[in-house]
Parts: structure tokens; C-alpha cells; sequence
């Protein structure tokens, strides 16, 4: 997935920070290289920043746009990802939302790698699906 960039030596998950998801690919999430599918890894991305825009929005939330996403390293099977999520604005209606994966891998000597980092929209939605204002 994309191409490898450096990343700083000994790099270690946020401290006092909770992951809004954790997750652990397996052999069907993968392509014919063995590296794990983009969309699979955005879809991740996508559940994590809307747990938490539908906790500020108090309810429903619809994703309106990826705003942008980077893949740093590529994903193996068997890591085990940490997605932490902030919330960057509050708008009327919408929610923006930072998204940074990390995996550890390895088993005898583990190692963290910061994978993909990613910001999206989300827009909070009433019952009908029709756009509401965010509750302050």
C-alpha cells in the first residue's frame, strides 16, 4: 500500500490516549501480496471517526467527505492496529475528524508503525436521513 516512509526510531502508540478502535487483519483482508486492501483499512478508518462524530453529534452520523488519506506503510496480516481518532472542528451540522493508524507487529521483538492517517467529514443526520445540527 503506497510507498514506505520514515518513520521515527523507536515510535510507540500515543500515550494517555484510547484507541476509538482496535483491530486485527486476517488472511481474507488481504490481496495476492499479502498486503492488506486499501478499502479495507479506509473502511476501519471510516468506523472509528464515526464512533466518535456520532458521540459529539449525540446520534446518527453520514460520512460526506475524506478530506484526505495517506498510506505510509503498508499493512501485514496479524497486525494488530490502533486507530485514534480527535475531533478537529464542530460545525453546524458537520463533525471533522483526524484519524492516525498505528500497528504493532512482531511478536518476539514488537514494533509500532504509523500506517495511514486520514481526515474525514461526517454530517449529523435525524431520522429521515436529512442533515440536523450538531448539539453544542
Amino acid at each position: 500500500m503506497g510507498r514506505a516512509s520514515h518513520q521515527p526510531p523507536g515510535l510507540k502508540l500515543p500515550k494517555g490516549k484510547i484507541p476509538a478502535l482496535r483491530v486485527v487483519p486476517m488472511p481474507a483482508d488481504a490481496n495476492h501480496n499479502g498486503d492488506i486492501f486499501g478499502g479495507w483499512i479506509m473502511a476501519q478508518v471510516d468506523v472509528a471517526g464515526g464512533t466518535v462524530a456520532g458521540r459529539v453529534a449525540r446520534g446518527r452520523v453520514a460520512t460526506v467527505s475524506v478530506n484526505s488519506f495517506v498510506f505510509k506503510q503498508p499493512v501485514q496480516i496479524g497486525d494488530i492496529l490502533s486507530l485514534y481518532a480527535d475531533v478537529v472542528r464542530i460545525g453546524n451540522t458537520s463533525i471533522t475528524v483526524n484519524v492516525e493508524v498505528y500497528a504493532e507487529r512482531g511478536r518476539a521483538e514488537s514494533k509500532v508503525v504509523k500506517v495511514t492517517e486520514a481526515t474525514l467529514t461526517y454530517v449529523a443526520i435525524d431520522a429521515k436521513g436529512k442533515p440536523r445540527s450538531v448539539p453544542k
